[in-house]
């Protein structure tokens, strides 16, 4: 059947799975998911159909289960299925109807692959579909990206008949005479999608009689441009950004080049959820604000003397501040560091009290965060050691680190881990004339 050999050329061609990979198919009862579960399970494929009945149109619900329930009866494939209350999820989610479906859907099939160890989900999205998704990514402005329409593979998410026309799909069912059923929702332009393909789409095809072989080309060679321009920034940033233990480094001198060229500068960032304006934000500071914070949803810049740093917001260190005689006083996560000068050199020991032989700082000090790398000698030592083996030592939890605050000579010597312990070779001598205090409380 040359159906077949085509879906299997296509099923290699897009590296979507092994042969021997287990395969969940999402079968609705429609006729696309019938058909792609009827050529899957002719091709001898390892599969097991899910089914999820969304409670949504009463009776006619029922039908569509009961369908592929018999489908799967007769060529003894395995059956999942499940029911949701669609309605009310929408509802407490503050979601539209079918993402609502979408969100329920997904959640169940991923769920049903840790289960019972399916490598892969089979849905049946087709040609259509997939001019549709550009047009409604078009009214929701996700640019180039976008304009690639639906991916044939993405994660586990499989797409074997991403390659078939609806018109194919039809003939194709009525020759193997495959039973589905029509869901009427489909013909109704209460939804976006709907409205795209009932009424938007066939405009387009009185206009142009090849119009969705037009479009289909043109997705492939947007498709192709966004992929060239992904490569050509993934080079530009393996150059740039330089990973570390807990976050990544960019030096300024480096970046600067790309500094007003905000379409690169972007596509840069994209990668850790950073808006365009965000973006157009660091690229108008020319990086002069040390100190200065970019965010995104999961990332944050922090602005050094030399660097950026780029750290997730689950390994948010804390700001870095610089503390001078001019403002002896800091605010560090609702606690103060203070700073007094005296001559009183008798020792007043406590965890949050530092006396330190002023004639040894280099003002500007720095309050910031560790850095994998940090070394120090613990007070009483003459050796250094390192800080990240002090943290264990002292069992700070992981997440816990970067909330300590190391407090930073002008000349980069560690002076004090804050609550925790002094440097040795800030520690009060008898040639001790002047006393710097810190407080931390």
């Amino acid at each position: 059947m040359e159906i077949l050999d085509r879906l299997a050329q296509y099923m290699v061609g897009e590296q979507l799975c092994d042969q021997q990979d287990r395969i969940l198919l999402g079968v609705s009862g429609g006729k696309d998911s019938m058909l792609m579960a009827y050529l899957l399970w002719k091709l001898d494929y390892q599969i097991a159909i899910a089914h999820c009945n969304f409670k949504l149109r009463g009776e006619e619900s029922d039908l569509d289960e009961a369908l592929v329930r018999q489908f799967a009866t007769k060529h003894d494939i395995p059956f999942f299925h499940t029911q949701f209350d669609t309605q009310l999820h929408a509802e407490q989610q503050q979601l539209s109807i079918q993402m609502s479906a979408r969100e329920l859907r997904y959640q169940w099939f991923e769920q049903l692959c840790e289960t019972h160890n399916y490598q892969a989900v089979a849905v049946a999205h087709h040609q259509q579909d997939h001019i549709e998704t550009v047009f409604i990514n078009l009214t929701r402005g996700t640019g180039l990206r976008g304009m690639r329409g639906i991916a044939a593979k993405r994660d586990r998410i499989i797409r074997p008949i991403l390659w078939m026309s609806q018109h194919e799909i039809t003939e194709t069912v009525k020759q193997l005479d495959i039973p589905y059923r029509d869901d009427q929702s489909n013909f109704s332009n209460k939804y976006v999608r709907n409205k795209i393909r009932l009424d938007i789409l066939p405009q387009f095809r009185t206009l142009n009689p090849h119009f969705d072989t037009v479009m289909l080309d043109n997705i492939e060679r947007l498709a192709e441009s966004y992929d060239l321009l992904q490569r050509l920034t993934d080079d530009v940033r393996k150059k740039l950004f330089v990973a570390e233990a807990e976050r990544i480094s960019i030096d300024k001198s480096s970046i600067e080049v790309y500094m007003h060229d905000l379409p690169l500068l972007f596509e840069l960032f994209r990668p850790f959820h950073f808006e365009k304006n965000i973006v157009a934000d660091l690229a108008n500071s020319e990086l002069q604000h040390i100190g200065a914070q970019f965010e995104s949803e999961s990332h944050v810049i922090l602005v050094d003397r030399s660097k950026l740093f780029l750290y997730r917001r689950s390994q948010l260190p804390l700001n870095q501040q610089y503390l001078n005689l001019e403002e002896p006083r800091l605010i560090i996560a609702e606690r103060t560091l203070s700073l007094q000068i005296g001559t009183d050199t008798a020792l007043h020991a406590s965890k949050n009290k530092a006396q330190v032989d002023f004639e040894k700082l280099v003002f500007p000090l720095t309050v910031r965060s560790w850095i994998s790398g940090d070394r120090f000698r613990p007070l009483g030592m003459q050796s250094s050691k390192k800080l990240s083996d002090f943290f264990i030592q002292k069992k700070v939890p992981l997440l816990e680190k970067n909330q300590v605050p190391i407090l930073v000579n002008g000349n980069g010597e560690i002076i004090w881990i804050i609550g925790y312990q002094l440097d040795n070779r800030y520690r009060m001598s008898e040639n001790t004339k002047k006393v710097a205090t810190f407080v931390y409380r």
